[in-house]
């Protein structure tokens, strides 16, 4: 959860009793929750409206897709996947010389 622990979220917990005092920490709690439920519905009814704009082709389609490093590390993936695999290693016999490019010196 946002790379909160338990820890932190007793801190928070214990410094929000002595700001708002016990009395009005439920009723802040409960409008807290109304607002993450608020947020969650207008991200849910984004992504639709987005979906059905896009048409069929991108029925499937997750915010988290548009993401610019998830579709850097989509295609670096697929590059990996497409490269052809190198052939296996040659070994050299006890006492034998490597091969020696003129050119390559």
């Amino acid at each position: 959860m946002l790379g909160v622990g338990l820890p932190e979220m007793a801190v928070i917990a214990f410094v929000a009793v002595l700001v708002f005092g016990p009395d009005r920490l439920p009723e802040l709690a409960k409008q807290a929750a109304q607002m993450v439920r608020k947020v969650r519905t207008l991200a849910n009814s984004a992504r639709d409206e987005l979906r059905t704009e896009l048409g069929p082709e991108y029925a499937d389609l997750e915010l988290r897709d548009l993401d610019p490093r998830n579709v850097v590390r989509k295609h670096i993936m697929e590059a990996m996947e497409d490269e052809p695999s190198r052939p296996a290693p040659v070994r050299l016999a006890a006492g034998a010389l490597p091969p020696y490019d003129v050119e390559a010196t």
